[in-house]
């Protein structure tokens, strides 16, 4: 790529595309209630435990979560820029943290002191494996030689269609994050409801419907998918994530794959800023489609 492609730890891009890729990460951190170490959620060439971090959320434990160290993003872009680098960043969604937000002001001042260099920042109103399989397209394009202009302009014209399909398993951890009421929480629980959710044109997470059982959740997506996916699905590159429910990841693939002739699924964990929010047991699937 003739331009450096900065994104953040909330696209859920596995390592070794992060590596083949040659991005630039910006990590957001999480820090657990009673302790006062703050975690990144990405550090280059670690392999975190996320089995490890969803296990402790089922005993129990709870999350905060915060923005990248600015100085640390700053110093970041600034070496990029001193290179003589243009810089594409492709951020987490608006709507669901001040990380664009931060990170795009930034920039706006890093424009001014290096006028010769194209510095633009994409919002993607898109989480997980949605920002991520933006990403995957954005680097597809500049392989094949797209300009950072060109690349910048397919993603905000096309960054609508990245539909977001996704359920939870407990319905309390988002109640916790004020996703949805405590009644709501407690009633789904009872009757084993599941949710099945979507991230909206804002970059909001938004329940669509409601089944009961967890199987019944997982082929949902799937159907979702079979309604308003690009044609020729077989033809797409889709993304799962998950919080630390592999066999229920594997079983959405193998549906995606027998129904559609999908060659290839890539699946990954959802990240701890994310998971802290969404909880253990969350299950998401990624495609292009007619609209969100």
């Amino acid at each position: 790529m003739d331009f450096e492609l900065v994104t953040d730890s909330c696209c859920n891009l596995t390592e070794d595309m992060i590596d083949d890729f040659g991005l630039h990460i910006l990590p957001l951190t999480f820090m657990a209630d009673g302790e006062d170490r703050v975690y990144q959620s990405y550090l280059k060439g670690a392999r975190t435990n996320l089995q490890e971090f969803y296990t402790m959320m089922r005993e129990g434990k709870v999350f905060r979560t915060s923005l990248p160290n600015l100085a640390e993003t700053e110093a970041l872009l600034r070496g990029l820029l001193e290179a003589g680098r243009d810089v594409l960043y492709v951020g987490f969604s608006s709507g669901l943290s001040g990380t664009y937000e931060a990170t795009s002001l930034l920039m706006k001042d890093l424009a001014q002191q290096f006028p010769g260099r194209k510095l633009y920042a994409v919002d993607t109103l898109a989480a997980s494996g949605g920002q991520g399989l933006l990403v995957w397209h954005a680097v597809q394009r500049a392989r094949a030689g797209a300009s950072i202009d060109e690349v910048r302009d397919w993603l905000e014209e096309n960054k609508l269609h990245l539909a977001h399909w996704f359920t939870v398993d407990d319905l309390m951890f988002l109640f916790r994050g004020g996703r949805v009421s405590k009644t709501s929480a407690w009633a789904g629980t009872l009757l084993n409801i599941k949710p099945v959710m979507h991230v909206d044109d804002a970059g909001h997470l938004v329940p669509l419907e409601k089944v009961r059982g967890r199987r019944k959740s997982l082929n949902a997506l799937v159907d979702h998918m079979e309604k308003s996916a690009l044609s020729p699905i077989g033809e797409q590159m889709v993304f799962i994530t998950h919080g630390d429910c592999i066999e229920d990841a594997e079983y959405v693939a193998a549906q995606v794959k027998e129904r559609f002739g999908v060659p290839e699924v890539v699946i990954n964990y959802v990240d701890p800023v994310i998971g802290a929010h969404s909880g253990p047991g969350t299950m998401a699937l990624f495609f292009l489609a007619d609209k969100r």
